[in-house]
């Protein structure tokens, strides 16, 4: 019986020990991935709001709305438009922590009888999965009724294939106090922006009245215009609220004033003369006496926007007198001279190694050049023939440029005598020589292009997807272009309108009332890339555009 008792216990101690790891396993399996539900996709929803969305008579301070999940508030500087926009912006919770409710503070004092529009754009997310609640609008009226006009458009850019993101779109009231100026010093009556999604836009809750249409890449948020920063478009009238029209807007960086700053010796017998906009007609002008044989020259910076004054001999005086001019721009700069090291004399060239067809060879110096002598410069090809050549010398950039004529899978050597080059201050060159390649013909392509119904002059331009140059021709009348030896790859047609016949695109201007030219793309050869060693045709009708 003792022996049948120690069986059984044994025999249930088993079992109770078999059950215990069967629940391990079942704790562990549990442990696992869950075989969950689909994934949340839906966006929080609202559940109320206090005040209520939409009410009039609003003189409170502080609005709540409500949602059935907890939500986050993410990129709030770059996605809320506040319309009218206020001076003293509110304070906006939860930021950067979930809540089940958002709170708006109001600081500012709101004009009467005015609706007040908050667009949060796509800022309102679900905690979990990120499901944003889209373009949410908060809407009240400080009087009797909700304004509900609207004036609609869509942004292009004059020189871009496609415009930026997040373009402010903004109404000024045209009243008695309306100024053009109004746009450098006070906030729009009405405000929208484009955001990050689409290049139309819609200013919604407008009331009656006559308005200015402008529109902003305002760079520093701050709703009013930047010359320096911003871009601008513009529409060419006031218009008329309410409308059923829809309005184009083409955005344009404009030239920006002109301006000197304060110059400056920089190294020995070389003053720095900085300025913004256009150095085009700049006259640095000497007002200091100076000693016979004194001499002069202005170069410019490769890089920035900067002119140098070189002069020689050097000037046993503490400071010179120069005098600063460009239309309206006159001032008078004093600047201390100090007993600086020069610079010395350093010849540069391009290209290196491989060159262009259609591209010269230019030499540059690090000082001024106050003379050459182009006999002391040889051009040797491959087959030891001499290469006739002309040449070019730019004063502002320093530059001597060398045009020959090239032949396919060809070695050029230049050779540049001793002192062939002499600077400002005596120095002169070394023996120089570069080396240069043409490819073949055959490692490029050859593109004929066909315009119908356009208006001449045009600037034509072959430009890669970055929107950067790389083959350009001007017309004036219709004619097929050719575009020979063209490297492989994909390009786009930018076609500009000439509209005053200079050569060039050129910006408009806000306060002139200056639209800029008119610039179009195309895709070459149907967006397919060019190939090496192939001939392509391609014809635009610009009545279609």
């Amino acid at each position: 019986m003792q022996t049948f008792l120690l069986a059984m216990n044994k025999t249930l101690s088993n079992f109770i020990l078999i059950i215990f790891i069967s629940s391990l396993f079942i704790n562990c399996a549990n442990r696992g991935t869950p075989q969950g539900g689909p994934k949340d996709l839906d966006p929080p929803q609202i559940t109320n709001a206090e005040p209520e969305n939409y009410s009039i008579h609003f003189n409170g301070k502080e609005i709540k709305i409500y949602f059935n999940e907890y939500i986050k508030i993410k990129d709030l500087q770059k996605q809320l438009i506040i319309s009218p926009p206020m001076n003293t912006q509110p304070e906006i919770t939860p930021l950067g922590s979930a809540s089940k409710y958002i709170t708006i503070k109001i600081y500012d004092t709101l004009q009467p009888n005015t609706t007040y529009a908050f667009n949060f754009g796509n800022s309102i997310t679900d905690n979990n999965e990120g499901n944003p609640y889209p373009y949410y609008k908060y809407v009240f009226s400080t009087g009797d009724y909700i304004d509900s006009l609207s004036v609609k458009g869509s942004i292009l850019d004059a020189e871009k294939q496609a415009p930026d993101t997040f373009v402010s779109v903004m109404l000024y009231e045209v009243d008695s106090t309306f100024t053009d100026s109004i746009i450098y010093k006070k906030p729009p009556k009405y405000i929208t922006n484009t955001l990050d999604s689409t290049t139309t836009f819609s200013i919604d809750n407008v009331k009656e009245g006559k308005y200015m249409l402008v529109a902003l890449k305002d760079e520093n948020n701050d709703n009013k215009f930047q010359q320096k920063t911003d871009k601008i478009a513009f529409h060419k009238s006031f218009i008329n609220v309410p409308t059923d029209s829809l309005y184009t807007l083409k955005l344009f960086k404009e030239e920006t004033n002109f301006n000197a700053t304060r110059p400056q010796l920089v190294s020995g017998e070389k003053i720095a003369f900085g300025y913004e906009g256009s150095y085009q007609d700049m006259q640095i002008t000497l007002k200091s006496d100076v000693p016979d044989g004194f001499s002069s020259r202005i170069t410019k910076d490769i890089k920035t926007d900067t002119l140098y004054y070189w002069y020689q001999p050097k000037l046993e005086m503490d400071s010179l007198v120069f005098n600063v001019s460009k239309q309206s721009f006159d001032k008078d700069f004093v600047v201390r001279l100090k007993n600086n090291k020069r610079d010395t004399l350093v010849i540069n060239a391009d290209p290196k190694g491989n060159i262009g067809y259609d591209q010269d060879f230019k030499i540059s110096g690090t000082t001024p050049f106050k003379s050459f002598d182009i006999s002391k410069i040889a051009i040797i090809d491959k087959d030891s023939t001499e290469v006739v050549f002309t040449s070019t010398f730019d004063t502002i950039t320093n530059s001597l440029a060398l045009n020959f004529k090239k032949t396919e899978d060809n070695n050029y050597n230049i050779s540049i005598l001793p002192e062939t080059f002499t600077d400002l201050f005596g120095d002169s060159n070394d023996s120089l020589n570069y080396k240069l390649n043409t490819p073949k013909k055959n490692a490029f392509g050859n593109v004929r292009i066909r315009l119908t119904n356009a208006t001449y002059p045009i600037i034509v331009q072959l430009t890669n997807e970055k929107g950067e140059v790389k083959y350009e021709q001007y017309s004036t009348k219709q004619d097929v272009l050719d575009f020979l030896n063209v490297a492989p790859g994909n390009y786009l047609v930018k076609i500009t309108f000439d509209k005053n016949g200079n050569g060039q695109y050129d910006s408009g201007n806000f306060l002139k009332k200056i639209q800029p030219e008119e610039s179009i793309y195309f895709n070459l050869n149907k967006g397919d890339a060019i190939k090496a060693d192939w001939d392509y045709e391609d014809a635009f009708d610009l009545i279609k555009r």
